[in-house]
């Protein structure tokens, strides 16, 4: 036989194209437009419903960036297409195919019922099937002129990332607004076409499927008559029908697909418009399911549901509904697909407790897993974590896109800090926005690491990022995958159901342990620093806030926990710990309005914290510990003068000046406690810190050296830092001025100022207290440069084979040589609030109060000796997406511990992030909780959820080692049972001596039910 691949190949493509799909609409009559530009931010319904309207042509430009038009729609179905499908077809003016980050409609009735919305590949409005004829069409369409800011690629920074700098020029062109006739039988043609020339494509040239296929169409296409498409178009189909049917292999690799439409909560749109985003793609999916009853659909993000129930109740009914009949599946647990690394530990716990309860609230539905396919990495607290709040599984895609290693994996264990394990996917289609094509069939297959060990993967389908859903011809390209020859079977279905027979077939899977690192967006640590502050702050103010109100609850009389206050402001908090909010990569609008709602909470909670302390009582001062450790340390009165106290763990004392052993001493350049001595050299930097207490110099080179880099990644400037970032750098070393500040017995400070770059400044105020061998660097920044990042190094004289960073709930430790290109890939690397090396019998901290990025490496000096060298990344400039990123104040305060064990890092860590408070109060209440024991720390302490009046503690084994401890309450304690993160009991506590005996695990999380006597 000839080979005559390529022209069969070119002819299918032709008539594909410029015959077939022309036709998918067999006639078209315009509808009459008018139009009503909203003035401002969107507006309700009936407001628009009221306004003038004014006559409006096709071809007109239209939308401001990010302005709302709404369209009066009208027309009436000719008499002649009676039987037909009709339907009307929008097309705003579309800039390619991607439906989330442009122009986007949803398509109202006159009455203000939301019908559906229209977007690049979804355009089309069902009117009726069949017509009757002569139906009068009215609609109302809200269309959003959201601007491009993907236009060339994230080639240069764009104005349009704001409502304030954008401008007002007209981003679009109206084209198009038509009643029409659907032609079924073209139209199921070209998904014939579409799904048997891609399979063709991906076929190898040795199949004898392959040639089936082209010979097939050649034969096929032979019955088409170009002057008659839509009377051809049924030969044609049957002439395709036996190719079509042929079925999979036996051994065919199984594809579980679920409706997906990952929906940014903010990314390249402010929040607002996200809530407008799930109006538009929860309308299109309900719309789809009443479609295609084998349809299911998945969707995360509780507060994306609660922003449809409060905007859109209508649709809000019909996802209830949808839930209902199994078409919609609730996922993921979580109140957003949060950011897997930056979130303290508590704050995932709540993550997954008000996500959950959501869906339990609401629909009766308890999810089974955690569904975060686009986090930056994850944190190795996830497992335990998820398991606590009822979990089964976990799944994720991101790790596909790492820089330099594959992960081995698509089916495993993972395996967390503490050791417990949660059965996790990553589809191998490599994708969560999966459209079934046969690139994406093929690559699934290609991809999956468990080929002889598993036969099925999990494919997330429909648009995604900034919504969309699936579509009608995705889920007609499943159909006809169900069962085909050459492609891998398809099955539409929960992904409980997935993850059941997974785990099913594959109970040996692999185990990877520890956390899972994206070699990738390692600058979503450092990017938009004030809102990563924010979230740090917001955290342990919450924290704070809980205690104390818990607190005023058990020894005030007359006081009322705010459960509704706190549980707003924890849904603030979580709702901007998004995967595109708190790591930084969104756009100006949206960091801004962060950087905004973050002074909000700070302002509310400190209300409710100083209403909680005030009711325990005035009359005299008294310092408040929120940490879980005693505190003995110098604070500054509200005078402004420095005092020496001690007080308990979660409690308060007098303000009464203790005795610290030594004092302070300032000398020129030096300062010296009895613990430490630090010596500032001429630049600035420290030349020396020794550890009187250990006889031992600290540092192996210039301490707190201020490093500018050049930092212009490949690519995804606000989420990238390439390792090649490290090359070119301005070491920091003129001064403006150093001077002494503080010169008491009980501190001693020295300001060391300096001008650097474009106009940047930088002042520190280098900080030694009585009674503690902790150095703070208490930093000022005015910060004007572009496209660098800088970074503050301590090279110790420590040789440590790791070094170990606070995370939710725990610490990890990472090797700190590089002899894989694994270990080699983690060049950036998160953290909390500290960072600790170590050898035996002598370790260092750098604890920080708001940074998460840092680097730790190992080098070998000439004499024989190791330095160790940990960076914390302070402040970056990229200019993508949001050109302003990061420029102007910074404040906040990172430390040296010199002499640190794990525990003194973890104690100094919530020391450095929960300041004492100094307040009026009269009340001495004994603390809430404390723990007899090493290690058990105490991390929330609150009032139970469900309003009982019960205390809830969640607590953990901080230092990585077996503990044993008894929890002492400071009420009577009538009872207390273990319960999950969502505060129902599994199982009675032991209660003795007025206690709870505690035995943890390394790493352990436990929350405990606590009844009052």
């Amino acid at each position: 036989m000839h080979d005559e691949r390529r022209r069969i190949e070119e002819r299918a493509e032709r008539l594909h194209h410029q015959r077939i799909k022309p036709a998918t609409y067999a006639a078209t009559t315009p509808l009459a437009v008018e139009a009503w530009q909203a003035p401002g931010e969107p507006v309700p319904f009936e407001e628009a419903a009221a306004a003038p309207y004014e006559p409006f042509a096709t071809g007109t430009p239209w939308g401001p960036p990010w302005g709302t038009t709404w369209f009066r729609m009208s027309g009436q179905v000719p008499a002649e297409w009676a039987g037909r499908r009709v339907e009307a077809v929008i097309d705003l003016g579309f800039v390619g195919d991607w439906p989330g980050n442009q122009a986007e409609a949803l398509v109202h009735r006159a009455d203000g019922t939301p019908l559906k919305a229209v977007n690049p590949l979804n355009q089309y409005v069902p009117i009726a099937n069949p017509a009757e004829g002569d139906e009068a069409v009215h609609y109302l369409v809200e269309a959003a002129s959201n601007p491009d800011i993907l236009a060339g690629d994230f080639a240069a920074p764009t104005p349009l990332g704001d409502v304030l700098t954008a401008g007002a020029e007209p981003l679009y062109t109206f084209r198009r607004a038509d009643l029409a006739v659907l032609d079924e039988e073209v139209w199921h043609l070209d998904l014939d076409l579409q799904v048997l020339r891609e399979l063709m494509a991906e076929l190898g040239e040795h199949e004898p499927r392959r040639h089936e296929i082209l010979h097939a169409l050649d034969r096929a296409l032979d019955l088409l008559d170009l002057d008659d498409i839509s009377g051809s178009a049924p030969a044609v189909r049957e002439a395709l029908k036996p190719v079509l049917a042929k079925p999979a292999h036996a051994s065919a690799h199984i594809i579980s697909g679920v409706g997906h439409a990952h929906i940014d909560s903010a990314w390249l749109w402010p929040i607002r418009e996200t809530k407008r985003k799930t109006s538009r793609t929860f309308s299109n999916v309900t719309s789809l399911a009443d479609e295609y009853e084998e349809f299911v659909f998945a969707c995360s993000q509780a507060q994306q549901y609660e922003w449809v129930r409060d905007n859109y109740p209508q649709v809000w009914e019909r996802i209830k509904k949808s839930v209902e009949k199994g078409q919609w599946a609730p996922v993921g647990g979580m109140w957003v697909e949060a950011d897997g690394n930056l979130p303290g530990g508590e704050a995932v716990a709540r993550q997954l407790i008000h996500g959950k309860r959501f869906f339990i609230e609401h629909f009766g539905v308890e999810t089974k897993g955690v569904w975060l396919p686009d986090s930056f990495g994850y944190s190795a607290a996830y497992p335990q974590l998820a398991k606590l709040a009822g979990n089964e599984w976990f799944l994720t895609q991101k790790i596909s896109w790492n820089q330099t290693n594959k992960f081995p994996h698509h089916t495993f264990w993972w395996e967390g800090i503490d050791g417990t394990r949660i059965f996790t996917h990553f589809p191998p289609v490599d994708t969560y926005n999966a459209r079934f094509s046969g690139e994406e069939m093929s690559r699934a297959v290609r991809n999956y690491a468990e080929k002889g060990g598993a036969t099925r993967s999990l494919a997330p389908f429909g648009w995604g990022d900034g919504g969309g859903g699936p579509t009608r011809e995705i889920m007609e390209r499943a159909r006809r995958l169900r069962d085909l020859e050459g492609s891998p079977k398809v099955v539409v279905e929960h992904p409980d159901a997935f993850f059941a027979k997974a785990r099913e077939e594959y109970q040996d899977a692999p185990v990877w342990v520890g956390e899972l690192y994206l070699e990738l967006h390692r600058a979503t640590y450092t990017s938009q620093a004030r809102t990563k502050q924010g979230n740090r702050r917001s955290e342990h103010r919450l924290r704070e806030a809980e205690l104390w109100a818990t607190t005023a609850a058990l020894h005030a009389p007359g006081y009322a926990y705010p459960y509704d206050r706190l549980d707003r402001l924890w849904k603030t908090v979580l709702l901007h710990q998004f995967h595109d909010i708190l790591p930084g990569s969104s756009i100006a609008w949206v960091h801004r309005e962060a950087e905004a709602e973050y002074a909000r909470v700070a302002k509310e909670v400190e209300e409710l914290t100083a209403e909680a302390v005030a009711a325990l009582g005035g009359g005299g001062t008294r310092v408040f510990n929120t940490s879980p450790f005693d505190r003995a340390e110098v604070i500054r009165t509200a005078a402004g003068a420095p005092a020496y106290v001690r007080v308990p763990a979660s409690g308060s004392a007098p303000l009464a000046n203790a005795a610290p052993a030594r004092p302070v001493t300032v000398d020129g350049r030096i300062l010296d406690n009895g613990l430490v001595r630090v010596e500032l050299a001429a630049d600035g930097t420290l030349s020396s810190v020794v550890d009187l207490r250990a006889g031992r110099e600290v540092l192996a080179g210039q301490g707190n050296l201020l490093r500018l880099h050049t930092d212009l990644p490949n690519y995804w400037d606000a989420w990238d830092i390439d390792k090649h970032y490290k090359n070119r750098y301005t070491d920091l070393l003129e001064v403006s001025e150093i001077e002494v500040v503080d010169e008491t017995p009980l501190l001693g400070s020295i300001r060391v100022s300096r001008s650097f770059g474009k106009g940047s400044t930088i002042t520190q105020t280098i900080t030694l207290r009585a009674g503690s061998p902790r150095i703070d660097f208490e930093t000022d920044i005015d910060w004007h440069e572009a496209e660098k990042i800088l970074k503050a190094g301590f090279p110790v004289d420590i040789r440590a084979p790791h070094s170990s960073a606070e995370i939710a709930y725990g610490h990890i430790q990472r090797p700190t040589h590089t002899n894989t290109s694994w270990e080699a890939a983690r060049f950036e690397v998160s953290g909390h609030r500290w960072v600790h090396i170590a050898e035996p019998g002598y370790g260092v901290a750098v604890l920080n109060d708001s940074t998460y990025g840092h680097d730790v490496s190992r080098t070998v000096r000439e004499d024989g000796g190791t330095t160790t060298t940990v960076c914390l990344s302070l402040v970056r400039a990229p200019r993508i997406p949001d050109p302003g990123a990061d420029q102007g104040r910074h404040r906040f305060t990172y430390s040296l511990l010199p002499g640190a064990s794990i525990e003194d890092a973890v104690a100094e860590g919530y020391a450095l992030n929960l300041p004492l408070r100094v307040a009026d109060s009269a009340g001495e209440p004994e603390p809430v909780v404390s723990v007899d024991g090493e290690g058990v720390t105490v991390e929330a302490v609150k009032l139970a959820d469900d309003a009982s009046g019960d205390v809830v503690v969640r607590l953990y084994e901080s230092r990585g080692g077996r503990a044993r401890g008894v929890l002492r309450t400071g009420f009577p304690l009538a009872g207390a049972s273990v319960t999950d993160l969502l505060e129902r009991p599994l199982e009675d506590a032991e209660v003795a001596d007025g206690g709870v005996p505690v035995d943890l695990r390394p790493f352990q999380i436990l929350t405990l039910r606590l009844r009052r006597g």
